[in-house]
């Protein structure tokens, strides 16, 4: 399986619900590092795996509706705990969609698995991999 990564970052404000987040209850800012890994069984005939710089608009266009916004007062994530894990399980889909939509090209056509890690510290991330 061959794979490619491109990376990016979103700021965010936003609370969640339930007595095990403690503190973070209330309305408090966050920003993540966004990882997003495209893989597929074999490389296209020009050697790869998708554009490097498709992907990374892509991640982009994905994020930017999210960046530098309380995502509480989102409509489309209101019935959402908006824990890092929801988040990048939302960027994935997001990015599943674009990739169908044509984002990556004919390459993109045989991504078979995206991977989005979410980095919430240096030393804390979260993961959601799921199949095209």
């Amino acid at each position: 399986m061959f794979s490619i990564t491109v990376r990016d970052h979103m700021m965010v404000a936003h609370s969640l619900r339930g007595t095990v987040f403690g503190p973070a209850q209330r309305l408090h800012g966050a920003t993540y590092v966004v990882e997003a890994t495209f893989r597929r069984e074999g490389l296209s005939a020009d050697g790869v795996v998708a554009d490097l710089g498709a992907a990374a608009d892509a991640l982009r266009a994905v994020l930017a509706p999210l960046d530098y916004r309380n995502l509480d007062d989102e409509p489309d994530l209101a019935d959402l705990n908006t824990t890092t894990e929801v988040l990048a399980s939302l960027v994935a889909d997001r990015l599943a969609t674009r990739i169908r939509e044509g984002a990556l090209g004919e390459d993109g056509a045989a991504i078979e698995r995206i991977l989005v890690t979410l980095q919430e510290t240096p030393t804390a991330s979260a993961s959601y991999e799921r199949a095209l």
